[in-house]
């Protein structure tokens, strides 16, 4: 017999969990690759995320525009019961421009805005007796000591994608070599 819409019970549909009217909120300035930005996060009264803001470049412009919609789906996705955790799983490590290093030292490189998000959410919100989904290696002190190459290489170990030795940018395969696309150098090959 088939399913149709009259005979399924409401217990089965998704129950959307909004936000009260006035609620706690935690806004977060970032900074990844040079690009600016701030996340703010609105809180249920357990202090568990029930939505996202997300603030970047002027207002109208196209990165506003997708990064409203994309924290208008996390908002949504939130209020409907998916865990964090889900999401955090799948959206850190998201490797797009502008990607660098952030001024978070819990965090170091970001391979994007997304995956510097996520992974600051999973910081701020899951951590617990296991720890964070994601270390962090030691890697940074020797950011902050000035040797970015290494510590990116600490951070990325990415056989098939080096550090450039001169800007630290990743860089990508060109044969047996790698050149970097940003600057032009090459690992060494003629």
């Amino acid at each position: 017999m088939p399913v149709n819409e009259s005979s399924q019970t409401i217990a089965s549909c998704p129950q959307r969990r909004r936000l009260p009217d006035e609620r706690r909120a935690i806004t977060h300035h970032f900074s990844v690759g040079g690009q600016e930005g701030y996340v703010t996060v609105g809180l249920h009264e357990d202090g568990q995320p029930g939505e996202l803001f997300i603030k970047m470049a002027k207002e109208g412009s196209t990165v506003s525009g997708l990064m409203d919609s994309f924290a208008t789906v996390v908002s949504l996705a939130l209020q409907y019961g998916v865990p964090i955790r889900v999401l955090c799983e799948k959206f850190c490590h998201t490797r797009f421009e502008p990607s660098g290093w952030s001024t978070n030292t819990n965090i170091g490189y970001a391979t994007s805005v997304m995956d510097y998000l996520f992974r600051w959410i999973d910081l701020r919100f899951l951590k617990d007796a296991t720890g964070s989904l994601f270390v962090v290696p030691s890697a940074v002190g020797e950011m902050v000591n000035g040797d970015a190459v290494k510590a990116l290489a600490k951070i990325v170990n990415l056989e098939d994608a080096p550090p450039c030795a001169n800007c630290g940018s990743l860089m990508v395969r060109s044969g047996s070599c790698h050149r970097c696309m940003t600057c032009g150098s090459t690992s060494g090959c003629s």
